[in-house]
């Protein structure tokens, strides 16, 4: 996941300064989420797990609310569809955001856990993962569609 982080950003990397924070809030979720299994019980676990979860949530609204605004305006400036194909992936984000706000909502009431929640806990994240890979692969593509399709006609212009 992380390589794949370091490939984003290698590749859009400088095209736009709402996708370089962008991709650099995406580093951190995942560098948060890697770390995660390895935090004590206790103190430790709940202060990375609070981290965490700030970081992706303010990734997923920086995503919703910033780059996905800014990379649909900038398609239908173009009007050659790259917006409808772009608009198709958007309900497949969503239910990796759903799942990311369900994580948060659980890990809240995350203080002094059971083994029972323990063992809930890593089968969650477990799944978080898997969504957020799912996330990061189509918000690339996202980019990829809206951002690289147009870069040589946005140069062309500025």
């Amino acid at each position: 996941m992380l390589e794949k982080c370091r490939n984003a950003k290698e590749r859009w990397g400088g095209v736009s300064q709402i996708i370089d924070q962008w991709l650099e809030q995406r580093q951190q979720v995942i560098s948060g989420f890697i770390n995660l299994p390895d935090a004590e019980v206790g103190e430790m676990l709940n202060a990375r797990l609070d981290e965490f979860c700030s970081n992706l949530i303010d990734y997923i609204s920086s995503g919703h609310f910033e780059v996905y605004e800014q990379l649909l305006n900038e398609g239908k400036d173009f009007k050659d569809g790259s917006v409808a194909e772009a608009q198709k992936l958007l309900p497949l984000i969503q239910s990796s955001t759903d799942s990311a706000l369900d994580f948060n909502d659980v890990i809240h009431g995350f203080s002094s856990p059971t083994l029972r929640e323990l063992r809930d806990f890593s089968t969650q994240l477990s799944c978080l993962g898997e969504k957020l890979e799912e996330r990061f692969e189509l918000e690339d593509q996202l980019i990829e569609i809206l951002h690289n399709a147009h870069k040589e006609q946005i140069n062309a212009t500025a």
